[in-house]
């Protein structure tokens, strides 16, 4: 029996009539829109529901969860069979998330794992059929922009330039923005003086390379990959660099991870991470001790975890190619990214901030 494809209001692609939310709810006089915005990527699925604030947006809902749908993908070129119904059954529990919050528009983005894959197509359409989602396959500069959206309120005003990165599971976006200019409110577009992405993530490296047991040796290894594929990127910014006014800002589960552990945290805490910064020699310490753990040590702690423990190191790799080709003392940790890009784009392109009145 043919699946019966559902409707756009059921995939949550657009907003329906403006005194009614997505599931049909009346919505008050004055009331606030509810945006969601979710990234499928390489390793998670990740869903943020959000209002509009004066000062940007409250977030009344995240979900997140590792499906690793990019799991093999480097062997086989195809997602395997398991990795989709993990998938699919996380992006159920995604639209149920966002029908109870009565989203009114949403954004539901995919990226790498997507991009490459051979049945990527297949995979499109079964997330359609089975979960009732439409996902949309972003292309690299899309994703580029979208981080750094996401993460720019968390540049240093006084720097010259901020190299903003993003190490997913299966690339990883490096982006150079400019600071002699401050954007509009909610605008960081034209502050993007250049970008690259990198089809190696902390899937693909660990797959290659391994991530349960990581020598010294497998470990340079990962990072000369990385730093070969970086090079012509670090020297279109030659120039930049050499002034050295500028600091680098991640944002991924691999800087969050570094952040977790150098802080000692019992349990992973967002508020205690995004925002922090961290010199060379406390990244340097962080990374030289993961590398002197065992697999089993690595998943023991905290904020790393057994669905972590085999990635964390590749993702390190990629770190220190990064912060070999642009040196600099200071390392800023985002926990935001392209879900709090998409609603910041939603948001401006919906006016709300223009329009005034009060946050949700």
């Amino acid at each position: 029996m043919t699946a019966t494809k559902p409707t756009r209001e059921a995939a949550f692609g657009s907003i329906p009539e403006p005194h009614r939310n997505a599931a049909g709810v009346r919505r008050r006089p004055g009331e606030r829109s509810t945006y969601a915005a979710l990234d499928l990527g390489t390793n998670n699925c990740r869903l943020l529901i959000a209002r509009p604030a004066s000062s940007g947006f409250r977030v009344v809902e995240a979900f997140s969860r590792i499906v690793r749908l990019g799991e093999g993908i480097g062997r086989s070129n195809t997602l395997n069979e398991k990795a989709i119904r993990r998938t699919i059954e996380a992006l159920k529990i995604c639209r149920s998330k966002m029908k109870a919050r009565g989203v009114d528009r949403a954004r539901l983005i995919a990226t790498e794992a997507c991009r490459s894959a051979e049945n990527g197509t297949e995979f499109l359409d079964r997330v359609r059929e089975e979960a009732g989602i439409e996902l949309e396959v972003i292309d690299r500069r899309t994703e580029a922009h979208l981080a750094a959206a996401g993460c720019a309120a968390l540049a240093d005003p006084e720097a010259e330039g901020v190299v903003l990165f993003d190490i997913g599971g299966g690339s990883s976006e490096i982006v150079w923005l400019d600071r002699n200019d401050e954007p509009e409110r909610h605008d960081v577009e034209r502050l993007v003086r250049s970008w690259t992405s990198l089809p190696l993530g902390v899937v693909t490296l660990a797959e290659r390379f391994g991530g349960h047991e990581v020598t010294t040796e497998s470990y340079a290894a990962m990072v000369a990959e990385v730093r070969g594929r970086l090079k012509p990127f670090a020297d279109e910014l030659s120039a930049e660099r050499a002034r050295g006014r500028f600091h680098i800002l991640g944002t991924s589960g691999t800087v969050t991870t570094l952040a977790g552990v150098h802080l000692g945290l019992p349990r992973y805490e967002r508020r205690m991470v995004d925002g922090l910064w961290m010199d060379d020699d406390a990244v340097d310490a962080v990374i030289g001790a993961l590398l002197g753990m065992s697999y089993h040590q690595r998943a023991a702690n905290p904020c790393i975890g057994h669905e972590r423990a085999d990635l964390v190191l590749a993702g390190c790799a990629v770190l220190d190619a990064i912060r070999e080709a642009f040196p600099s003392t200071r390392l800023r940790i985002a926990d935001r990214g392209l879900r709090e890009g998409l609603l910041i784009r939603m948001m401006a392109e919906d006016g709300v901030w223009r329009q005034g009145g009060r946050g949700a």
